[in-house]
């Protein structure tokens, strides 16, 4: 027997212990070629160790990074240290179905895996050994929990008939934008919008007519601005708009963008087909407020001259330095 096979004789025995434990070992040679696979390896992946034994491992798992993987596998053969691979970096190393009880429903194993120098009598790393973990339960765990987590805070912050931002969250931003034009003097816009004689479409339609026409108007409003401006609703069929960045003026190619979509817009319920208008009023944040509340309250008189000029239009508001 060679030195270097009676070498990986004496480590078997000596990893003999994990054998029966939840653990999967494998040893590498400095050419990627296998020379251990215990018996949670065999029962994972189907191959015996004599299946397996001084076949190179990418031949045998293509599914492997090359590139990825040799480079943290040779970094523990210079380096003599140990480095680890975690399941947030890579699911898994090694592509296993996934059998626990528990998390029956995974259709991969999900994996951490430790790498470890293996010095040689001489004190040279000849051969790296790999512990591969079964993190499974722990993985999907963490992302129900993210999740939920995720859930939570979507309620948290959006209309739920509308699935625009809520009062409450979107206020919050336009603190954050007040607060920030304070820094760097940047412009932004602010629309307040009205649906005109809302009362009489639940009245005439009935309030599911109304939440349909809601919705609609949210759908346009989305594909009307920017993923960086927020739009909320403010409360019943009032909606505020806030524009990043923008300055009233160019804020009016927004508003008749809206225009133009709510006159095409159909909305069909039972077999009525409703028609609806909007009265918007703008204005961009100014040094002349000192709170955000009186950005707010400078677009909302605006929105008021619009409805008391017919509704349907808009009205832009400058406020006087």
């Amino acid at each position: 027997m060679s030195t270097e096979d009676q070498s990986v004789t004496e480590l078997h025995q000596q990893l003999s212990l994990l054998q029966n434990l939840d653990v999967g070992v494998l040893i590498l040679d400095r050419e990627y070629r296998i020379r251990l696979w215990n018996e949670f390896m065999e029962n994972h992946s189907g191959l015996l160790y004599n299946d397996v034994n001084k076949k190179n491992v990418f031949e045998r798992f293509p599914e492997l990074p090359v590139q990825w993987f040799k480079h943290k596998v040779d970094s523990v053969f210079l380096l003599k240290n140990r480095s680890f691979i975690t399941w947030e970096q890579r699911p898994y190393l090694f592509k296993f179905k996934s059998y626990r009880p528990i998390t029956g429903l995974a259709p991969t194993m999900y994996q951490n895996a430790t790498l470890l120098p293996l010095p040689s009598p001489t004190g040279r790393i000849e051969q790296i050994a790999i512990l591969i973990y079964d993190v499974t339960d722990t993985a999907l765990s963490r992302q129900e929990l993210e999740s939920a987590n995720h859930q939570l805070r979507t309620l948290s912050e959006t209309d739920q008939l509308t699935g625009l931002y809520n009062r409450g969250f979107w206020e919050n931003r336009l603190k954050d934008e007040f607060s920030r034009y304070a820094r760097s003097l940047s412009s932004s816009a602010l629309i307040m919008l009205d649906i005109d004689y809302f009362k009489k479409v639940n009245d005439q339609y009935g309030h599911l007519a109304g939440d349909a026409v809601l919705k609609n108007l949210a759908h346009i409003l989305r594909e009307a601005t920017r993923t960086t401006d927020y739009v909320g609703r403010y409360g019943g069929e009032e909606f505020a708009l806030l524009l990043i960045g923008t300055t009233a003026r160019k804020a009016q190619s927004v508003v008749e963008r809206i225009q133009e979509l709510i006159a095409a817009a159909r909305v069909s319920v039972d077999d009525y087909t409703i028609t609806y208008t909007v009265s918007m009023g703008l204005t961009e944040v100014h040094p002349i407020f000192q709170t955000h509340e009186q950005w707010i309250k400078m677009a909302d008189q605006a929105l008021y001259l619009s409805k008391e000029n017919g509704r349907n239009p808009s009205t832009l508001l400058v406020p006087d330095s």
